[in-house]
């Protein structure tokens, strides 16, 4: 047997290590995963109901900073910004003529009945009922209930029956006439 045959053979050597690309099945879903998340938190970042609420309570807590000032300041402080917030949540149409009696039921309906007890001397302070002694003033009370608005406000309230929605339709226009 000739063993000069085993010399013509080519020297051996390993296969060449794998390249990084293309990258292997669960590194292009861990990408995708990780691109998914990052669009969906940027999403609900830039909510714009969040954005508002967030934006709000921002505002809040300044007031709240500066609350030592005049209790008619604050009070009208804390109003111009439940006034502005229920504007841009819920819209003109629903919020701008709302005025005393009918805007504390709405801020009630909206924040689980958080401006029961405080409503009434907000609303009489922000007008400088407080100054002259008028209603019992508790800012701190204020203070909670609107945060509580906010906070509960952005969600939507169940939605009334038809024949409901109407007979509250009838009832505001039977108001709006005997005013």
């Amino acid at each position: 047997m000739n063993d000069a045959w085993l010399d013509q053979l080519a020297p051996e050597h390993a296969p060449p290590p794998p390249g990084w690309w293309p990258p292997a099945p669960g590194w292009w879903l861990l990408a995708f995963l990780s691109l998914a998340f990052a669009v969906a938190a940027f999403l609900l970042w830039r909510n714009p109901r969040r954005r508002l609420r967030r934006a709000t309570l921002r505002e809040l807590n300044r007031i709240r900073a500066r609350s030592d000032a005049d209790v008619t300041a604050v009070a009208q402080a804390i109003q111009n910004l439940l006034r502005r917030y229920a504007l841009a949540a819920f819209g003109a149409e629903r919020v701008a003529r709302l005025q005393g009696k009918q805007w504390l039921k709405f801020l009630d309906a909206h924040s689980d009945g958080a401006f029961v007890d405080s409503g009434e001397s907000l609303l009489t302070s922000s007008y400088g009922a407080a100054a002259r002694g008028a209603t019992a003033v508790d800012p701190a009370a204020w203070f909670a209930a609107a945060e509580q608005f906010v906070r509960h406000a952005s969600r939507k309230p169940p939605r009334a029956s038809r024949r409901k929605r109407a007979a509250g339709a009838a009832d505001a226009a039977a108001e709006g006439r005997s005013s």
